[in-house]
């Protein structure tokens, strides 16, 4: 794709990739590296990321649904490979024909994957969640003891496999929270239980991205490390990318589309709720909240144009919006970044996040399918 024709595009830089899941292996040089490359891997493109992530030496790779696992395999991709959302009548057999491994929470989920273990032929590779506090998926303690107690029978009969025991922190991105190592004491106690039953794991594992770099403790056999592979703070709390040894991966660019002169008093886009002060030269990018620019953000998102940061004038609309020049020069074709990379002296995904009143995993993963990834060092 010739990127200066490009009306708007996100430029993924895989060696950004690469980087950030060699910094994150030495913040755990003794445990495993998950790349998680659910939702089109956070918006940059799950085939192209998860391949630069185990080239740098990610061994596992994780997705939320079945069907994102699915498409790794059809793509070539080899190694292992989690997939924790499950619903009745999901695609397990195709699952376990691919050699996925499945996460079971519940006593329905093992019974449909031990009958399409036995539909294929296959045993089925499978990972028991443990719900230790963020109440989402995993088995509650009280119903931990069953779970246990039918995996093991499950896998004396030769069905399934218990490859792991796993969890998830509610708040690890919050430092000093008291419910993390309440969370990492229930998870010890419920491994404990699972590993006395007859339950012996390949992997262990609790740590998502902010633990994976604040907690050396929750580490275990393998860290789960999803939005830092991409080069996006977990947490403003954390620090920024370049404090933590990241580099942000994504930096999503338009072409302006217009340049013009508007007297005093204008209004600019839906409502007015822009009006300029005087005369000034508005600048037209386009790209709006059909491609992923969140309207929250109107008015106040940041765009580096005409050599200068500037803020969304107005509202955003589906298509485009503008910006207010306010006496810098800019011409019609001129690059426009809406955020990249604070060490370039752009915008970023957390001051998009600020803007919009929300977290900088929305922000990149929202960025729609009509917007073209365009992949450096792939």
């Amino acid at each position: 794709m010739n990127e200066t024709a490009a009306r708007v595009y996100a430029e993924i830089d895989l060696d950004a990739v690469r980087a950030n899941v060699r910094a994150l292996r030495e913040r755990a040089p003794r445990s495993a590296l998950m790349a998680v490359v659910k939702a089109d891997a956070y918006g940059h493109g799950a085939v192209a990321c998860a391949k630069a992530a185990q080239e740098a030496g990610a061994s596992w790779l994780g997705t939320a649904t079945p069907e994102e696992a699915l498409a790794l395999r059809a793509a070539g991709l080899e190694g292992p490979v989690l997939c924790w959302l499950w619903t009745p009548g999901g695609p397990w057999r195709e699952a376990v024909e691919a050699g996925i491994d499945v996460s079971v929470s519940a006593l329905w989920a093992l019974e449909e994957v031990r009958e399409a273990a036995r539909a294929a032929g296959m045993t089925a590779r499978i990972q028991l969640k443990a719900d230790t506090g963020l109440g989402r998926n995993g088995c509650q303690p009280a119903d931990w003891e069953a779970l246990v107690t039918a995996a093991v029978a499950a896998q004396s009969e030769g069905t399934v496999r218990v490859t792991g025991v796993w969890s998830h922190f509610a708040c690890a991105d919050e430092p000093g929270h008291p419910s993390v190592p309440l969370q990492l004491t229930a998870f010890r106690d419920m491994l404990a239980y699972a590993e006395k039953e007859g339950v012996e794991p390949e992997v262990r594992h609790i740590a998502n991205s902010p633990a994976t770099l604040t907690l050396p403790e929750s580490h275990f056999d393998l860290v789960r490390c999803g939005i830092a592979v991409y080069g996006v703070s977990p947490a403003p709390e954390l620090g920024t990318p370049a404090q933590l040894g990241l580099r942000p991966a994504m930096a999503l660019k338009a072409s302006v589309a217009l340049v013009k002169s508007v007297p005093p008093g204008h209004g600019v886009s839906y409502g007015h709720h822009y009006v300029t002060e005087r005369e000034t030269s508005l600048a037209l990018i386009p790209a709006g909240y059909a491609d992923g620019v969140p309207r929250h953000a109107s008015g106040r998102g940041p765009v580096l144009v005409g050599g200068r940061i500037h803020t969304v004038a107005g509202r955003v609309a589906m298509d485009q919006f503008v910006v207010d020049l306010d006496g810098d020069e800019a011409r019609v074709g001129d690059e426009a970044v809406l955020f990249g990379d604070a060490e370039r002296g752009e915008p970023t995904a957390e001051d998009w996040a600020q803007a919009a009143h929300t977290i900088a995993y929305e922000i990149v993963t929202r960025i729609g399918g009509r917007v073209p990834r365009v992949y450096l060092n792939g």
